[in-house]
């Protein structure tokens, strides 16, 4: 049986290992290996996500993580970008278990407890060309607004994210 629930130390091997193996599922062939490495070397280590799980502020709500039976199959964090807008930072699936609805409970989990913090709007960041998540926030009522040069960009580098919104 999987459950949704907020992550504890335990569960940061599991959400490294999620957020790695699907962060090269999902741009392996968009982004080059080196900034691929350069994310995953500043989100994804254990000693970061553990100090996230165990540490909440208004900017950051902590991780939420699918689990199926003691194993992390999903994983995701959002926060308050000011007093009425909330964020989608990070919504990661094995990349073996995709179109089981894993995806839609986490982001309503992190959604949920947004508004909970008095989020009224949501926006997330989705990097351009990535054809498995723009189609699923489209789903889920986010409207593209913009497009902006993707966060961690070296010199050399051209890659672009595009920001959706969508009113909760």
């Amino acid at each position: 049986m999987i459950t949704i629930q907020k992550a504890t130390p335990e569960h940061a091997d599991g959400i490294a290992k999620v957020c790695i193996d699907s962060y090269w599922a999902t741009y392996g062939e968009l982004l080059s290996s080196e900034y691929i490495n350069r994310m995953i070397k500043e989100f994804y280590t254990r000693e970061r996500i553990i100090k996230e799980v165990t540490t909440t502020s208004k900017g950051w709500n902590g991780w939420f993580v699918a689990v199926d039976d003691e194993e992390v199959v999903g994983a995701g964090a959002g926060g308050m970008i000011s007093e009425n807008h909330g964020e989608l930072f990070v919504l990661y699936l094995d990349p073996e278990r995709k179109g089981e609805g894993l995806g839609t409970k986490l982001l309503d989990a992190v959604t949920n407890e947004l508004k909970e913090y008095g989020a009224k709007e949501q926006w997330v960041s989705v990097t351009k060309w990535n054809n498995k998540g723009i189609p699923f926030y489209e789903a889920k009522g986010f409207i593209y607004i913009h497009e902006q040069d993707e966060y961690g960009i070296i010199e050399g580098e051209d890659y672009q994210a595009l920001r959706y919104h969508r009113v909760l």
